[in-house]
Formats: structure tokens, C-alpha cells, sequence
């Protein structure tokens, strides 16, 4: 097969534009040894992570950080759930009932599985409590201590009684006890006298009567004292009777749970704290009679009595917040949803005949809580977009603790009395999944964030494409199809790894952006049942490439028809002076294309050098301004060591209304400009892109792929003429990736793709002429296109200095600088 070549400038292979993958090697032994573990492409990341989770220092946590699709959580989750394999269970976490201030629930820390224990252990001691203490205040023994107590203190106020009524009988009165007390009544012959008996006495007989009263009063008071204290220590004895009843009833219980936990100090303080609670609130068991004789307990929907006394016993219920009994070494939380509760827990609340109440069985953990002792992993947005979320969570890395507190009393919105729990003590890896833009955000506007996430894990798209990284890669690939679906063939896979390649738009790279991979594989899967196929051929993963373009190049349809149809004037064929088709690329959601447009230049007699007329119309870019400003860099180097440059040249994208940026078309503007100075016509049928510095040295540019095939698109829709062609950059033919269909056309001859590396190279290739070389004496070769140039440079630069000096032209500069003076 034979290449057109111009000169010495031979085009490229279609093995130079796209690199291939053997099928032959990925043979399923070949896979099969490819499956070493780990995240292709990652090595950095995964050391990174690695360290981190090794450093069991405060303050080194960890941020993930790279495009999304990579598989950076499936990265995190193999790291994590292998170090949390081999490290100890964390402890179990409980709230219970402070009786010494109940607004404040005690934290009490249990090896893991022990505080289910005690839960249901203080749970059986208080349904034994509330069943054992009412049969025991119904015994006979009790209702006989009672009786005797009782007794007692009733024989001492009727001999009490007796006493002051004799006293009272001879000092003239009788005693009546009333509700109001003891009255004195006056007695004349055995008779009662009413008030207005006593009224009708003479006053001598009242005097001595009153005075009796006064006598008898004093004895009235000192009785009532003696039975109050009497009463006193009957109710004392009663309690502690009572005290003593109940211990016998339950203290053998409590002393049976409190030697399971000898060994831990703040529970057996906190049974203690149940017995002598259960003691001080005996009339709550003893009222409990439903509950003892086996009856329903009320709910709320019962009596409010009876619904608040059910409540009143939840003060003796252990809340396990951190239940680690079933875990298997340290636990591995991703909370989806980090909003402020669900990460530091919550203190809900019910609905009680109108009122929202609270209690410890109420406390919730949140995410913390449940990573405690392991690792928590969370996507930063979700963190930063929800409401204090951020704050809560860098407080409780940096005091080492979580505070459950409502959101209400973080803002200081809250007036009502909660629950205030005691802080839990935190040892926990935080591991944040993000784009590196927001890592950079935060850590520039955070001076927390830089102490609290030391290390920093960076995901990268590509990885260097070699064998090994080619079956590394089919076999991620081949993982992903589904167990139960048709499995692809060598073909296939060697095609999807060609795939990544072109998404990453370099043939020594490759894209691990399994996410793609991942929708990719799907549609060929669907494309494969579609034909019926027991297994993925590497016709349905073309299939679904080609489906992915199809169904996103509308608009890229819409300016191939325009094309077509003459509306955009692209014509890939002739010459044509001063005018050249340059290479775009559309960036779109979803697609990019490229589509050429045509470079014209004019050039004529000034001071103005090269004007942008895009940017003058205000839509070149800063960038695109740059590479036209080259090009006057370019210039003088070239042709004005001899010579002032007298010139003045406007360059532009024709029929473009959108804005132009980037400098890959400074190549063919450069070109469009030496051909319109050397008057030589440039081949109309080979497109260009291409960067260029001042010393007329080609650069890469980016998109070449899209540039090459949307340029082919074009000439394919206008007709293949079998002349058409691209020039790029040769620093580019890495990056080579192209579509089938191109390379099928550059290897049948009926397209072209051509590598340069000056501005020289390129001119030969679309003129046919020879560049030329300027010789020690300062001059190049006749007949090249730099002579012509430089020639017509010259005669411009003899033009204008003849124009200065003529009459005119001096009467023209003395009235400007009149008009300037004025």
C-alpha cells in the first residue's frame, strides 16, 4: 500500500493513529493472573490512604480526592474493611438515668456486647422489682409490722388524750377534737356551755375560766407537739420498714447484677444508684398493681395517670447507643446522608396529651457514634451542603468528643430544658470523598481543615497503558458484566481497552474512569441480547460507542448539514491564497466534536502589525490572543533583523459567532498570513491545528482526535475527493486514538494525516513549494516561500518610508500634530 508523502514530510501509518490491542493476550490465564488486588492506576492513592489509616494520630484523617467514577469509594472500602479487619471491636456505649441530676444522662462504656447485658439485666431487675415489692407489702409479716407501728402510736395519742382531758376536767373544761383541731369547752354543773352561754356568765366567772383556758392551752400545744413527733417517728419507722421490705425484695436481685460488672467501677456506682433509687421511689412499685398481677401495661392511649406512671419507670432503662456485640473488628460507616442529626445523633421527642416530651430512651446516635473506635466515610458535599454539619463535625474531631445537642439549641433558637448528655469520647478515622476543587476551596478558607485532614489521597483518571495495564484492565472490565449475562470475548475486551485509550486521548495512557466503563459495558450487554447473541463481541461494544455519539451529536449533525449545504463555506479542495481551514472542538454536557472553520488573512501597507479581528470584535479570548500576538513575535523574528516590519494584517475565523479561545489555531493562522505575504496558495484540501511559538516550532495542542474526525465527517458528507488531509503537531501522534472508520480511510490512501514539527514543514506540505532556509548571508533561496515574503516585506517597508517622506505625507503629519496640539 503505497502513502503519499510530500517531500520529506512522509504521512502517518494507520498503525501510527491508533494503537491496538492484541486479543491474544488477554486469554482468560492472562486475566486471571491480572486480578493481583487493588485499584488500577492508583498506587499513589491507595499508599496515600494507607498511610493514613496506619497513623493512629490525631488529626491525620484523609481526603480522597478525584473526578468521580474513578472508583474511589470502592478504593476506600477495600483499604478500610481490610485494616478494620484486624483491629479490636470497639466498646459498647450507653446513656442511663442520672439520679444525682437527671437533666444530664451518664455515659457509661462497656466492652462490646456487654451493654445489650446490662440492658436487659437492669431490665428483668425492674420487671422483677415491680413485680416482687407489691407481693411484698401484701404479706402478712408487712401488714402485721404495720398494725404494731400503728398501734403503737395510736395507744400513745388516746393516752396522750386521756391525760389532757383529765387536766382538762378539773381546771372546768371538756376536751372535743375537731378537724380544726382540740377545742376547749367549758363545763358548769357536767353542762356544755355554747358561746352564748358564756357570754351570759359574770365577768368574774369568765376571768377565771379565761384563765384556766390560757393554762390549759399551753398543755393543748405541748400534747399537739408530742404527737406530731410522734406521728414523725412513726412514719420513719413505717419507711424504713418499708426500706427494709423492698431491699429484701430486690437487693439479692441487684447484688446478683452487680456481679457481673465488678470489674467496672461506673456501673456497679450506677446499680448502686438503681437499688437506692427503686428504694426512694417504693409508693411507684407498690402502685404498680396491673403490672404485678400480669395486667396490660398502658400505653398512650391509656389514662394520663397511669400513662405517666408507665413513663416514670423508664428512668431505670439502659439506652444502648453503640451496640458492638455482632460487630467483627472495628466498624466501617458510609453515611449517605450526613445531615446534622443522622451525624451527631438527636434527642427526639414525643407527643404526650399535647406536650412533647423527652427522656434518655429518646437519645438516637448518629454516625459518629456508630463509627466509634473505626472509620466514617463521607462524601464532602453532602457534608457541606447540609446546615452545620461541617461545624458539628470539625468540632468533634478536634475536641475528640461528639455532644449530642439539638439543632434548635445550636442556634440558640431553643428556650425549652432538654436533656444535656454526657459527651462520648471519640477515636475515629474520618475519610472525606471529593474533587480535588473542593479540597482546594476548603483548605484555602478552613485553617481547621488543614490541621484536622493531613493527608491528602489524589485519584488519577489515567495510568501509563503497558501490557500488564492492558490485562489489569480487562479484567476490571470483565468483572463488571454481569455473573448471570453473556460474557464478552477477547475482542470485545481488547476494544474496550482501545476505548479507554481514546478517552484518554493518548495511546500510552489509559482512562480509568470505571464509571464509563461501567455504562459502556451495559449497553453493549444490551446490544448483545438485542442480536441474540450468547455472548459481548466486540461488534456490540463498537455498537454501543457508536449509539453513545449518535444519540449527542444533534447539533454536531446540524453544522455537518450546514456544510453540506454550502451555509458554512468549507470547502476541502483547490487552493486558495491567504486562507486555510483551521480545527475546532465543540465542548458540550456530554460530546465533544471538532468542525472546521476557515482562517482568512489580509495584509497591506501600516504600522498596525497583526490584528485579531475576533478579538477586536470582542470575542477572542485571552488565550487566542496570545497566539495571535506570537505570530507578530514570529514575524520580527524572522523578516525584520534588516527591516522595520511596515505592516499591517488582519486575520479572523470566518462565519464564527461564538467566542474563540485557545491557540491551536495560531498554526493555521500563521500559515493563512505567509501565504497571503508570498502570494502562494495554499492546498484547500488539508486542514491544520497546531500551536506555535516565535521561533516557528510547532506545539501539541488538545482535542486532536475530535479535530481529525470531525474534519473527515465534513469531507465525507462534501464527497471524499481521496486528497483531504490534516496537519497537526507531531507531539500530538501520541495522542492518536481515532474513530475506525477514519483509520480504515488513512489505511484504503483516500485520507490523510500528516506530522509536522516547524511552521517550515507545514508550508511544504500545503504549498508543494520549498520553505526555505536563510543562508549566513542573511538572505533565503529564490524561489522559496520565506524569499517571497521577505521580499514583499521589504517592498513594504520601501513603500512606507518613501510615503513618509513625500510632501503630502509631511503636511498630513504636521496637520495631526496641529490637531493633537488643539
Amino acid at each position: 500500500m503505497s502513502k503519499r508523502s510530500h517531500g520529506a514530510h512522509p504521512e502517518l501509518t494507520a498503525d501510527q493513529v491508533r494503537r491496538r490491542c492484541d486479543p491474544a493476550a488477554l486469554s482468560a490465564l492472562a486475566l486471571s493472573d491480572a486480578l493481583g488486588g487493588g485499584i488500577l492506576g492508583q498506587d499513589r492513592a491507595l499508599s496515600a490512604i494507607n498511610l493514613g489509616v496506619s497513623l493512629r494520630e490525631r488529626g491525620f484523617n484523609i481526603f480522597v480526592a478525584g473526578p468521580p467514577g474513578l472508583g474511589k469509594m470502592t478504593a476506600v472500602r477495600q483499604v478500610l474493611d481490610r485494616e478494620s479487619a484486624v483491629r479490636p471491636t470497639p466498646d459498647d456505649w450507653c446513656y442511663v438515668h442520672n439520679f444525682v441530676d437527671p437533666v444530664h444522662p451518664r455515659a457509661l462504656q462497656l466492652p462490646a456486647g456487654q451493654g445489650r447485658m446490662l440492658r436487659d439485666g437492669v431490665r428483668n431487675l425492674i420487671a422483677a422489682a415491680r413485680r416482687e415489692i407489691p407481693r411484698a407489702f401484701e404479706s402478712e409479716e408487712y401488714i402485721a409490722g404495720v398494725e404494731t407501728i400503728m398501734n403503737e402510736m395510736n395507744r400513745r395519742r388516746e393516752q396522750g388524750l386521756a391525760d389532757l382531758g383529765a387536766r382538762a376536767k378539773a381546771q372546768g373544761f371538756l376536751l372535743r377534737v375537731t378537724p380544726m383541731g382540740i377545742a376547749l369547752v367549758p363545763v358548769i354543773q357536767n353542762q356544755p356551755l355554747s358561746e352564748e352561754d358564756y357570754t351570759q356568765l359574770p365577768a368574774e366567772v369568765r376571768a377565771s375560766l379565761d384563765l384556766s383556758r390560757a393554762k390549759l392551752e399551753v398543755d393543748v400545744r405541748a400534747f399537739m407537739k408530742g404527737m406530731r413527733a410522734v406521728e414523725r417517728d412513726t412514719r420513719e419507722r413505717l419507711e424504713a420498714q418499708d426500706r427494709e421490705v423492698a431491699l429484701h425484695a430486690v437487693g439479692g436481685l441487684v447484688e446478683d447484677l452487680a456481679d457481673d460488672y465488678t470489674d467496672q467501677a461506673e456501673v456497679s456506682a450506677y446499680l448502686a444508684d438503681v437499688r437506692e433509687g427503686i428504694l426512694a421511689e417504693i409508693g411507684l412499685f407498690r402502685s404498680n398493681h396491673a403490672h404485678a398481677h400480669g395486667g396490660p401495661s398502658p400505653t398512650s392511649g391509656g389514662e394520663p395517670g397511669l400513662l405517666m406512671q408507665e413513663r416514670a419507670f423508664r428512668r431505670y432503662e439502659v439506652n444502648v447507643v453503640v451496640d458492638n456485640g455482632d460487630t467483627i473488628g472495628a466498624p466501617v460507616v458510609v453515611e449517605s446522608n450526613p445531615t446534622y442529626p443522622n451525624l451527631i445523633g438527636r434527642i427526639e421527642r414525643e407527643a404526650i396529651f399535647g406536650a412533647l416530651l423527652t427522656d434518655l430512651t429518646l437519645i438516637r446516635p448518629g454516625a459518629l457514634h456508630r463509627a466509634n473506635g473505626g472509620f466514617l466515610v463521607l462524601r464532602v458535599e453532602d457534608v457541606l451542603r447540609a446546615p452545620l454539619t461541617w461545624g458539628a463535625l470539625e468540632r468533634s474531631l478536634r475536641e475528640g468528643a461528639v455532644v449530642i445537642e439539638d439543632a434548635g439549641e445550636a442556634f440558640g433558637l431553643s428556650s425549652a430544658r432538654g436533656l444535656q448528655p454526657d459527651p462520648i469520647p471519640l477515636d475515629i478515622k474520618v475519610v472525606l470523598v471529593g474533587d480535588p476543587s473542593t479540597f482546594n476551596l476548603v483548605h484555602s478558607l478552613d485553617p481547621d481543615f488543614r490541621q484536622l485532614f493531613k493527608v491528602r489521597a489524589d485519584f488519577d483518571s489515567i495510568t501509563a497503558r503497558t501490557p500488564e495495564a492492558e490485562a489489569a484492565f480487562a479484567a476490571t472490565a470483565s468483572t463488571y458484566f454481569r455473573p448471570d449475562g453473556p460474557q464478552p470475548t477477547p475482542p470485545a475486551l481488547a476494544l474496550l481497552v482501545e476505548e479507554s485509550s481514546r478517552m484518554a486521548d493518548d495511546q500510552q495512557k489509559l482512562a480509568v474512569h470505571f464509571g464509563r466503563l461501567i455504562e459502556l459495558i451495559r449497553e453493549a450487554e444490551h446490544w448483545s441480547a438485542v442480536a441474540g447473541s450468547s455472548e459481548v463481541r466486540e461488534d456490540d461494544v463498537r455498537r454501543a460507542v457508536e449509539q453513545r455519539i449518535y444519540r449527542s451529536a444533534l447539533i454536531q449533525e446540524r453544522l455537518r448539514e450546514m456544510i453540506q449545504r454550502g451555509i458554512l463555506l468549507i470547502r476541502p479542495e483547490g487552493s486558495a491564497v491567504g486562507q486555510v481551514h483551521g480545527l475546532a472542538v465543540v465542548g458540550l454536557t456530554d460530546l465533544q466534536f471538532g468542525h472546521p472553520s476557515r482562517i482568512t488573512a489580509t495584509v497591506g501597507l501600516g504600522r498596525e502589525g497583526v490584528i485579531d479581528i475576533d478579538r477586536q470584535a470582542e470575542l477572542g479570548g485571552h488565550i487566542h490572543t496570545k497566539g495571535v500576538l506570537i505570530l507578530s513575535g514570529y514575524l520580527a523574528d524572522t523578516y525584520a533583523q534588516d527591516k522595520p516590519l511596515a505592516l499591517t494584517a488582519r486575520l479572523v475565523f470566518e462565519q464564527t459567532y461564538d467566542g474563540v479561545e485557545g491557540d491551536s489555531a495560531s498554526l493555521a493562522e500563521l500559515l493563512a498570513l505567509l501565504s497571503r505575504l508570498a502570494d502562494v496558495s495554499l492546498d484547500q484540501a488539508i486542514a491544520v491545528t497546531g500551536s506555535v511559538n516565535q521561533r516557528g516550532e510547532v506545539q501539541a495542542v488538545g482535542g486532536v482526535n475530535q479535530k481529525i474526525e470531525g474534519y473527515f465527517d465534513a469531507c465525507r458528507a462534501l464527497g471524499m475527493s481521496g486528497k483531504q488531509g490534516v496537519i497537526l503537531p507531531a507531539s500530538n501522534v501520541e495522542n492518536l486514538m481515532l474513530r475506525e472508520d477514519v483509520v480504515a480511510a488513512i489505511a484504503d490512501g483516500t485520507f490523510h494525516v500528516h506530522a509536522v514539527r516547524t511552521v517550515d514543514e507545514a508550508l511544504e506540505i500545503l504549498t508543494g513549494q520549498s520553505a526555505g532556509t536563510r543562508s549566513p548571508g542573511g538572505e533565503f533561496p529564490l524561489g522559496t516561500v520565506h524569499r517571497r515574503v521577505d521580499d514583499r516585506l521589504r517592498s513594504f517597508a520601501d513603500a512606507l518610508r518613501g510615503f513618509d517622506a513625500s510632501p503630502t505625507s509631511r503636511q498630513n503629519g504636521k496637520m495631526r500634530e496641529a490637531h493633537t496640539a488643539r
